[in-house]
């Protein structure tokens, strides 16, 4: 199995992702979100991502959460076509409002059936980590969690076991996925 070396490139796109997402916070709101894009970062890094799907799952929300196209734009200037083409595929809408929850859901999941292989990647990374942290969440305080899903209980493991079926690669962190999506069934 081949190293992946990280870069300056990287580290920019470390402070860059910190700056962008300084003030925001998690679901639970006390996580820095910060903590989110370096969790995904390790998981991508650990299944076998090279450095700019490293960069591109740093950077995965900020131009759905923090600029729309003009994040877009930037991080296209700083870290080039190949990452802003990997969050491309991993953003569900560019525009405030955003879109309905059901019409984007349904969007990203298209998206994810016909990305490529870096889209993919990342993604499952970051459904992978959400899931957890809601599973953490629903074993301390109950299902009340639910509540702070627009899409509840019943919609949010239909999203995931949707997107379940778009990850092709049989490896670690879909049957991680697979355990986390069983478990939140049970709650």
């Amino acid at each position: 199995m081949s190293t992946t070396k990280l870069t300056e490139k990287f580290e920019r796109a470390l402070v860059y992702a910190h700056q962008l997402h300084s003030q925001q916070l998690r679901k639970d709101g006390s996580t820095p979100y910060i903590a989110h894009l370096l969790s995904v970062t390790a998981l991508v890094l650990e299944n076998g991502g090279n450095e700019d799907e490293a960069i591109a799952a740093l950077l995965h929300d900020a131009v759905e959460d923090r600029g729309g196209l003009a994040t877009r734009q930037r991080i296209l200037e700083l870290f080039g076509e190949t990452v802003v083409n990997i969050i491309d595929g991993c953003t569900e809408s560019e525009t405030i409002p955003k879109p309905p929850w059901e019409e984007r859901k349904l969007r990203y999941i298209k998206q994810i059936r016909h990305g490529s292989q870096s889209v993919k990647r990342i993604s499952l990374a970051d459904k992978l980590h959400n899931g957890r942290d809601l599973l953490a969440a629903l074993r301390q305080e109950g299902e009340i969690v639910w509540q702070r899903f627009r899409g509840g209980k019943e919609k949010t493991i239909w999203f995931y076991h949707s997107l379940l079926s778009c990850y092709e690669d049989d490896n670690y962190l879909k049957q991680e996925f697979m355990r986390v999506i069983a478990e939140l069934e049970k709650f």
